[in-house]
This record gives structure tokens, sequence and C-alpha cells, in this order.
């Protein structure tokens, strides 16, 4: 660090442990996760959004940890497509999506993990096209998108 004329702040320093918190995640010899016991409790409890600002403050949080939530494109987009211009009209769907319910058939997502613990989720929504496939289809299309991710 010297030799960099870097400096390091004792008090932000932290040695000789097994887990580190960094930016909202904790990093351990298991890998990467969230913050557990403060993020997803902040998720857990927020209020059903009533504006659009409110919407997109919801959905910031939860997509800066999607690669922790399992088909987080498939649950968010109703949420989502109330983002778009003059589309803010909350309905049953956006409710259910709120929740974190599954609505698939629209949309695939994968998990990877290595000693039982998960290290990456994806997920996408499919186009009308991919829609339109038999479910063996998408299920090889899910297949090729998280061998290929």
């Amino acid at each position: 660090m010297r030799q960099n004329t870097l400096f390091a702040k004792k008090s932000k320093c932290v040695f000789a442990t097994s887990k580190v918190e960094y930016s909202g995640h904790v990093i351990s010899a298991e890998g990467v996760s969230t913050d557990h016991p403060t993020k997803i409790k902040a998720m857990a409890n927020w209020f059903m959004p009533k504006t659009l600002r409110q919407l997109r403050s919801f959905l910031g949080l939860t997509g800066y940890y999607m690669r922790f939530i399992t088909n987080y494109a498939m649950i968010s987009r109703p949420l989502n497509l109330l983002t778009k211009k003059d589309s803010f009209l909350w309905s049953d769907l956006a409710t259910i999506a709120f929740n974190e319910t599954d609505a698939s058939g629209i949309g695939i997502g994968a998990n990877l993990q290595q000693g039982g613990h998960p290290i990456a989720f994806i997920s996408k929504i499919l186009s009308q096209r991919h829609q339109a496939l038999s479910t063996y289809d998408r299920q090889f299309l899910d297949i090729m998108q998280a061998l290929e991710k």
C-alpha cells in the first residue's frame, strides 16, 4: 500500500475473520451472499407501492439482489411493466408479483449451486415466440441459457 501511496482507515479494516460484510454482501469461504438480516427484512417488510416512485425504489432494492432471487425476471415482470410511461395502474397481477409468487410459462430460470450453496441465479422473460414453445422445448431453452451463462 505504501509503494502505491494507498491508505487504509484502521476503523474500517477487519483482519483474521471468517466473513466480511462489503457493499451489502457477506463474503466468506462459502461464497457471496446477501446481508441477510437487514436486506431480506427490508424487502419482506416493504409496503405496497402506491406511486411509481415507491415502486421504482422497491425494484431498485430487489433488483440489486436479483442474483440471489430465483426467477427474479419472471417474478418482477408485472411490476417492471408498470414503470413504462403512463402504465402505473396497480392490479391483482402486480399484487401477486409484489408478494413474490411465481408465474411460469412466461420465462425461464436456473440456479448454480456448489456444495449446497447458491452461487448464481439467472432468469429471463421469454419472447412471445418462445412462450409458444412446448414445455419440453422451453425446458431445453432453459438448460441452454443456463449453460451459456
